[in-house]
């Protein structure tokens, strides 16, 4: 078989983006489950979206072409959907018990706090900036490959402290009754653990304090420290599955509203 130049263009084409999905693999230690099976499938469908037309040159009425082509261009608006609009996620763990429990599948709101896109560190359209109460999902600051859903407890200039697991903002205990829970009773210093005595410490700029609504079994800002605005992706919205935990999440913002507002610090220099 002899290969025009289009042909071996889309050949060169199809190795580079395997390559690339590769390389991009290594430096970012891999992916989520989720996210690998999602993009390996774009990378698949664009080689086999080359190789159908410019390679094979197979016709439009052949069935392997009736089917690659939709399915290559269905992924193309997923990607513009999940990155600019809307993106589904899995709760893993119990670390937002009650609120949100093991198996939810959620959809998130990806555009109110700014959409990321590839190569560009500052985020484009962006709506609103975090509130205090609301459920964000971001990547874990530790790892980015993963996602974490935690609920924003403090915002930049917010001073943060927990004495004998009870949270204080600026001096003031929000109101959080109704939605967090306690499930070890017990009570740990802060030198053994920063899960009940915790700070004070200030929210730099450009940064939130988040935790988990399950306090005693959520890995958060208390062992991780603060969150960096660019690892945000979205703002928790709607409950879809199992049918019957449909709900809309509920953004607690009424219950920090007695906080007094805070006094933005830069943020840390980097090391």
């Amino acid at each position: 078989m002899t290969f025009d130049r289009s042909a071996k263009l889309a050949i060169i084409g199809s190795v580079l983006v395997f390559l690339g999905f590769i390389v991009v693999l290594i430096i970012l230690g891999g992916l989520e489950t989720t996210e690998l099976i999602f993009w390996g499938l774009f990378v698949a469908l664009t080689i086999g979206e080359l190789l159908v037309v410019f390679v094979f040159k197979l016709k439009k009425e052949n069935k392997v072409r009736d089917w690659v082509e939709p399915a290559f261009e269905a992924i193309l608006i997923a990607i513009v959907i999940r990155t600019f609009f809307i993106q589904a996620f899995r709760i893993p763990t119990s670390s937002m018990e009650d609120t949100l429990l093991i198996g939810d599948q959620l959809i998130a709101n990806k555009f109110i706090y700014g959409s990321s896109v590839p190569f560009k560190k500052e985020k484009i359209l962006k709506f609103a900036h975090p509130k205090r109460g609301d459920v964000v999902i971001f990547r874990y600051p530790e790892d980015p490959k993963f996602m974490f859903i935690k609920r924003c407890v403090a915002i930049p200039g917010d001073t943060v402290e927990v004495r004998d697991k009870k949270l204080y903002i600026n001096e003031k205990a929000p109101v959080e009754k109704n939605f967090i829970y306690h499930k070890d009773i017990r009570t740990f210093p802060a030198a053994y653990a920063p899960r009940d005595n915790f700070g004070p410490f200030t929210v730099p700029e450009g940064h939130l304090f988040v935790m988990g609504d399950n306090r005693d079994f959520s890995a958060d800002s208390r062992f991780w420290g603060f969150l960096p605005y660019d690892y945000l992706r979205g703002k928790a919205w709607v409950v879809y599955w199992p049918p019957n935990r449909w709900r809309g999440i509920k953004h607690e913002t009424a219950a920090y509203e007695g906080v007094k507002p805070g006094v933005v610090q830069e943020a840390p220099a980097a090391q």
